[in-house]
């Protein structure tokens, strides 16, 4: 009778309370056996776990994390169908995309951000930086950045600078920070789905950083399909921010 009395209180609680009550309650127990109280019920009592399994409620297990970035759009047709794709899975990517693309397709940067994505700075017009133009890269940073926060109301804390050319003192000049990556399965130069497919899933692991585009047809399938065979897997997509702070 007393222990149909607590299982009844401990399920009308939420997991945090039930932890709580259940290590309250097992101490309890564990001093009245002493005095010969409960002793036949302790014994099918191994741990706290098996009072607040009485739910049949498991812990959840944390999934491993991976982030797919797209640079150079966004794209007219295929950002559109990419974000179709993501949506439909329920899917995460990181964005970084040029100012003149988004100057263009600026309802895109804005469904972008309505749908739980980052949308990160990859310059105006995709210049590398180089020893004679450390001054236009950052104006072109400093274009883009306006250019985001006008679509979106806020502005860009994170920048894939082309080609990985960066220098560190922009991060305190413009309050920016560097996104690389560490899988490239150099879509933008093949239209092979099943090698990118595999170039990707064969290296895939906790917190990696996927570099791909979505201005192309292959890249987007290649991209869903990844998405699908890596969830199946156990993987979580979320937003590079999560990978590089959580």
């Amino acid at each position: 009778m007393i222990e149909k009395s607590i299982l009844w209180v401990l399920s009308g609680m939420n997991r945090k309370n039930r932890k709580i009550a259940s290590v309250i309650i097992l101490t309890a127990a564990v001093m009245l056996s002493g005095l010969g109280f409960l002793s036949d019920r302790m014994d099918s009592m191994e741990s706290t776990e098996c009072i607040t399994g009485v739910m049949n409620e498991k812990e959840d297990v944390d999934r491993p994390k991976i982030a797919l970035t797209f640079d150079d759009g966004p794209h007219p047709y295929y950002t559109e169908q990419l974000l179709d794709g993501l949506k439909e899975r329920g899917a995460k990517a990181s964005f970084f995309v040029m100012g003149k693309q988004a100057e263009t397709y600026p309802e895109l940067i804005v469904r972008m951000q309505e749908e739980g994505h980052l949308v990160g700075n990859h310059t105006y017009s995709h210049i590398q930086l180089g020893e004679s133009n450390r001054e236009t890269f950052k104006e072109e940073l400093i274009k883009t950045n306006e250019l985001l926060q006008g679509m979106t109301g806020e502005e860009p804390q994170y920048v894939r600078p082309p080609y990985g050319s960066w220098d560190k003192s922009f991060e305190t000049e413009l309050m920016m920070i560097p996104v690389l990556w560490t899988i490239d399965p150099m879509d933008w130069c093949s239209s092979d789905v099943r090698g990118i497919v595999s170039e990707v899933t064969k290296k895939a692991e906790e917190n990696a950083v996927i570099l791909m585009h979505d201005e192309y047809k292959s890249s987007v399938t290649a991209a869903l399909e990844i998405v699908d065979i890596l969830q199946k897997q156990g993987y979580e997509f979320v937003t590079v921010d999560e990978i590089l702070f959580d």
